[in-house]
């Protein structure tokens, strides 16, 4: 978790303006006037490809719950604040945008797209710091059952949220169903964190 608030309402204000830009993008799709540089995935979904990802999200979500208190790891949960809580929550357009809109290969075939799924949903699950951490020494790296699952689960995280994307439900492969499934999922993270106890104070 960022130390500084400063570092994490400049997020959130970078947050807010790229999703100003995503959504002027998807009002001229909407308008029948999509634009020649539109940001991807800045498309409308039918609303049975958003209610098929906000679900599959919160069985994950499920499971991962499960999974933690199955292996006593329920009081290795990490605190965080409300304001990271709402950063965490504007993460879910800006990880989107990037992983899922961005980095995917999509105009070379079915197995250039799979791969590059498998690939970047990897370079997802390992950029948080669950298996690592930056400290006062620098680099350093935790193996824990806990870093483990928790890096499992952003992984599967992550393929669910490409699939989404891709599925026949979804044909003008729009992100509004990979951002909601995303949503979903932080929102209920930190639902059950609070219940827990693990957010604490407003900064």
């Amino acid at each position: 978790m960022p130390d500084s608030p400063l570092l994490i309402l400049a997020g959130l204000g970078a947050s807010v303006y790229f999703f100003y830009l995503w959504w002027g993008d998807l009002q001229a799709n909407r308008a029948g006037a999509p634009r020649p540089n539109a940001f991807p995935g800045a498309t409308p979904a039918p609303p049975v490809a958003v209610m098929i990802a906000v679900t599959g999200a919160l069985i994950i979500l499920g499971l991962e719950v499960a999974g933690e208190y199955g292996l006593d790891l329920v009081d290795q949960q990490s605190d965080i604040t409300l304001l990271f809580a709402l950063f965490t929550l504007s993460a879910a357009f800006v990880e989107e945008l990037i992983f899922r809109g961005f980095l995917v290969v999509t105009k070379r075939g079915r197995v250039f797209l799979i791969g590059s799924i498998l690939f970047f949903s990897t370079l997802f699950a390992l950029i948080h710091p669950f298996l690592w951490e930056w400290g006062d020494d620098g680099l350093v790296f935790q193996f824990t059952t806990k870093a483990w699952f928790s890096t499992a689960i952003v992984f599967v995280n992550s393929l669910w949220f490409y699939t989404v994307r891709f599925l026949p439900v979804n044909p003008r492969h729009s992100l509004i169903p990979c951002i909601c499934a995303h949503f979903a999922s932080n929102l209920g993270v930190i639902l059950i964190k609070a219940a827990q106890g693990h957010v604490i104070g407003l900064w």
